[in-house]
């Protein structure tokens, strides 16, 4: 995919191309991740909400770009529906424990973080005047401004927004109230209109980075696109917080720390010209 990265060794990439693969290598180094486990049979999904309660998560088990993916999961109703549509995409599937809290994507290399952004669904602020539909368009004309497109998105007015709001309690003529966030989509993603912000590096702790190194190390790689949840955010230390690795993605997609709709984007350049590639990596091999 264009945007994506290609500077670690097709071992290292295929020792990152499932959730399981992830999760295992995560519990090898006692680094904080959900429980879970990988099905075909839903009633093994059924199991694990009886065993773990909610929330979970149902996603396939498969990295890259969240497709599929399913959260949070309050009951067996949604857990059911979930399974169907995960399916769709892969099939085998994961069920895990679900942790709400801040999405990050962390770039890091053997130099250390180079960058560091916290991931938003669709959503927008209301004012207390317009109508949901007024502040999408409002909204998706400063992305168009900002030339966002056609990395990031414009958010839709389709069925998939006039549904999920009516599972709040809301249609696209209703009015939000003054500094009332609407979220739009339950996905963390830029299909279908999410957005990222950039965070700067000199405000996580130290022992975060260490954290995020140990992560790098254990997949043996040049550079890592780690996905992380934290309860309380990145600015504080790991330890005093409730937190879950997601998964790693061996070849990041970069493209998108280029355009951030919420602060500066990183200059990599720099970084990535001291990663040593590895010679006959058939970087096109998935």
């Amino acid at each position: 995919m264009d945007g994506c990265s290609n500077y670690n060794s097709l071992e290292v990439r295929r020792g990152c191309r499932s959730k399981k693969q992830a999760r295992d290598k995560f519990a090898a180094g006692n680094i904080p991740h959900a429980q879970g486990t990988i099905f075909f049979n839903p009633l093994t999904a059924v199991k694990f909400a009886k065993a773990h309660g909610f929330p979970l998560v149902i996603k396939p088990n498969v990295s890259g770009f969240s497709r599929g993916s399913h959260f949070p999961i309050r009951n067996y109703k949604e857990l059911w529906r979930a399974m169907f549509l995960a399916k769709l995409w892969w099939p085998t599937t994961v069920v895990e424990q679900y942790l709400q809290g801040k999405n990050y994507r962390v770039v890091i290399t053997k130099t250390g973080v180079i960058s560091v952004l916290q991931r938003y669904p669709a959503f927008v602020n209301g004012d207390g005047v317009n109508t949901i539909s007024s502040l999408i368009e409002t909204e998706n004309a400063v992305r168009e401004k900002m030339g966002l497109y056609p990395c990031n998105n414009p958010i839709s007015q389709g069925q998939q927004t006039i549904s999920y709001l009516a599972k709040q309690g809301l249609t696209l003529t209703s009015v939000p109230d003054n500094e009332q966030q609407v979220e739009l989509f339950y996905r963390i993603s830029l299909a279908p209109g999410g957005v990222v912000e950039t965070i700067k590096r000199d405000l996580i702790p130290s022992y975060n980075h260490e954290l995020f190194a140990k992560v790098l190390n254990l997949f043996d790689a040049e550079i890592l696109g780690i996905d992380v949840i934290m309860e309380q955010g990145i600015e504080h230390d790991a330890r005093e917080q409730k937190l879950i690795f997601l998964e790693v993605n061996s070849r990041p997609y970069l493209k998108m720390h280029n355009y951030p709709r919420y602060g500066e984007a990183d200059d990599l350049s720099g970084q990535l010209g001291l990663i040593s590639v590895a010679t006959n990596q058939q970087a096109d091999t998935f």
